[in-house]
């Protein structure tokens, strides 16, 4: 089966891109406590970060990020901003629908999809400074989306730039590792409740170690700041 092609959310948005993503099994975590065989359905999830020109068209209203640029990702917005006054309002322009991605679709898309095998430590590279932005190469700001290299699905700024909100609530990895033996988890959503929700990928002022594939963050879902923004994912086909 021929792979989709890239589609657009808005076509006068070249930032508003979607890749799709080919399901498959992958191995999920970083050490072998934690590690799980998960299983993920096809999906299609934002080539950048969701930057301020996209959410600017969508939400008609001032721009909350503090560092201004069209181009760059729009930040300083809280999970339940997102959940409860951008998805409905994209939805109503776009006529589709968009979400956040699990923890498990943001890190199989981080990995490289059916190139989560090469096992790079940051998205798309063993070399930092080639794929992302963080505390060391930053200036302490956020940067346009798109300068650095991608990763092997062609996505960008997965390590480094800003952190990016994911739907799960923060837990441990233990609900999905006490599955059966020899069997991979099927679209984790992660716990039920929960207090923070999970952040990923590190950002403009963190060191090396937030950036890659595996490491896990968390925020309050009420809270928002300069370090954290998002990425969209959409289940279906977007045309």
């Amino acid at each position: 089966m021929p792979i989709p092609s890239n589609e657009f959310i808005f076509n006068d948005i070249p930032t508003s891109e979607m890749t799709f993503v080919k399901g498959d099994t992958f191995k999920m975590g970083s050490s072998a406590k934690d590690m799980h065989d998960v299983f993920l359905d096809d999906y299609w999830i934002g080539t950048f970060p969701v930057t301020q020109a996209l959410w600017k068209k969508v939400m008609q209203q001032a721009n909350p990020s503090y560092f201004k640029g069209d181009n760059r990702p729009v930040e300083s917005i809280s999970w339940n901003d997102i959940d409860t006054k951008f998805l409905p309002a994209l939805e109503a322009l776009s006529g589709k629908k968009y979400r956040l991605p699990t923890e498990a679709e943001w890190e199989y898309a981080a990995k490289g999809g059916t190139h989560w095998q090469n096992n790079f430590t940051y998205a798309g590279s063993n070399d930092i400074d080639e794929v992302a932005w963080f505390g060391p190469n930053s200036h302490q700001e956020t940067k346009p989306v798109g300068l650095k290299a991608p990763n092997q699905l062609g996505l960008f700024d997965m390590s480094g730039n800003v952190w990016e909100w994911c739907s799960d609530w923060y837990s441990s990895y233990s609900p999905a590792v006490s599955s059966a033996a020899g069997s991979a988890v099927s679209n984790p959503i992660g716990a039920v409740k929960g207090s923070d929700r999970v952040v990923r990928g590190g950002g403009w002022g963190t060191g090396s170690g937030h950036c890659r594939t595996t490491s896990r963050g968390s925020g309050r879902p009420a809270s928002g700041d300069s370090t954290l923004g998002f990425r969209l994912v959409c289940s279906l086909s977007v045309s």
